[in-house]
């Protein structure tokens, strides 16, 4: 496991400076991002996605299902001198918003979607339209399965969460190349979960428009943004051939950001 998934404020500030620099620009190009903006992100963790937002005036909100990390966001948007609502909660299940006025401009989704297993999938999808604004959309950002370090194996022990490609393996041989490497169960099971629930660009563009959203954007990395933050690399965009090629390009898309739109909104 490496460092910044123990130092949670590290974690925080990278996150932070993977949004203020990638994140707002991209959604710029779609919406205004000003004082009358409201954002809500959906499995906000630390909430620093969001710090770049409440930076610029916006109204955020995150929602998390872990109640320390929701306790966390709290204290580092405290820290930073920041507003933020933070509540814990599992959205499938949370309160809809009554009024326009209380729905979103933008809803962030990042890596959330890959954790969320299948037969969930569906209704977590139709559960974010009641929290868009008329005009709101929501962005997605997410590893394709298939590549390198696609089933979050860094987040493991000893060889295997250095391994690239390993979560590609059939399951008893991961599960049990996972325990030789030193992981405990749990993290076992989030693995394993995240195996189950993997996310290629072909299944979420499918699962979007048979929940009713229109795909407003589409871009694929071949460097992820926040690589910057963890590795010191430079994002790098890929070639519109390659981004281009069903299935093959998971292999390589380190990331995917979507802007998606609700039908009939």
């Amino acid at each position: 496991m490496q460092q910044r998934h123990k130092d949670r404020q590290q974690y925080f500030n990278e996150l932070a400076n993977t949004a203020r620099e990638f994140y707002i620009d991209y959604l710029r190009q779609f919406r205004t991002l000003d004082a009358k903006t409201r954002v809500l992100e959906i499995g906000c963790g630390e909430g620093g996605n969001l710090l770049p937002f409440a930076e610029m005036g916006c109204q955020v909100k995150g929602l998390d299902i872990a109640a320390n990390r929701v306790e966390q966001a709290k204290e580092f948007f405290r820290k930073a001198g920041q507003e933020g609502t933070f509540v814990c909660a599992n959205f499938i299940e949370a309160d809809k918003p009554a009024t326009e006025e209380e729905r979103f401009d933008i809803v962030l989704i990042h890596d959330v979607i890959e954790h969320i297993e299948p037969p969930y999938k569906p209704d977590f999808f139709v559960h974010i339209k009641p929290f868009l604004k008329s005009d709101g959309i929501v962005f997605f950002g997410f590893p394709a399965w298939q590549n390198p370090f696609g089933g979050h194996q860094q987040i493991s022990k000893g060889a295997a969460s250095k391994m690239p490609f390993v979560h590609l393996l059939p399951n008893p041989l991961y599960r049990g190349l996972l325990r030789a490497s030193g992981s405990q169960q749990p993290v076992i099971d989030e693995l394993m979960s995240i195996k189950r629930s993997r996310m290629p660009v072909e299944k979420f563009e499918k699962l979007a428009r048979e929940s009713g959203y229109d795909i407003v954007d589409r871009t694929l990395w071949f460097i992820n943004p926040h690589y910057k933050q963890k590795f010191n690399l430079t994002p790098r965009l890929e070639w519109k051939f390659f981004a281009g090629i069903p299935y093959v390009r998971n292999f390589y898309t380190t990331s995917a950001f979507y802007l998606l739109r609700a039908k009939g909104k």
